[in-house]
């Protein structure tokens, strides 16, 4: 009855999406233990309401999240070929990324520089005609 859809396809995205569903959850979770951390619900501690809502929502999601990763067709499907089209993918190699950054920061570097450059022409010039006072 709650067998997953294709289990043995797309191990991996189905993992990191898990991991990410996951960890947005607890940080959910995080911030609304501290939101709640002074509301009384009918004269209990907070600690109650934190724990209460903190279950509910964790529950809630980790229902949607199983759904949707392991039952839903069309998202498992979906996930199976994101992960198949990443196979094919070609990944740069380490030399090549190296070098792009190094021209990246270069050309940002040049083009700073050149825009200071025209700053301070444009700067002395509406000085010298008296549009810019120093």
């Amino acid at each position: 009855m709650a067998a997953i859809y294709k289990p043995n396809q797309g191990y991996w995205t189905r993992l990191m999406s898990a991991l990410g569903l996951a960890l947005i959850v607890l940080m959910g979770v995080a911030w609304l233990w501290r939101l709640l951390a002074t509301v009384r619900l009918f004269g209990q501690e907070p600690v109650i309401g934190q724990a209460s809502a903190a279950l509910l929502v964790t529950v809630v999601f980790g229902v949607l999240g199983y759904y949707l990763i392991a039952r839903s067709p069309r998202f498992v499907d979906f996930l199976i070929s994101v992960e198949s089209e990443m196979k094919k993918v070609n990944w740069s190699t380490k030399r090549e990324v190296i070098g792009s950054t190094w021209v990246v920061i270069g050309l940002t570097t040049f083009i700073g520089v050149l825009c200071w450059v025209f700053d301070m022409f444009f700067q002395i010039a509406f000085t010298w005609m008296g549009v810019l006072e120093t």
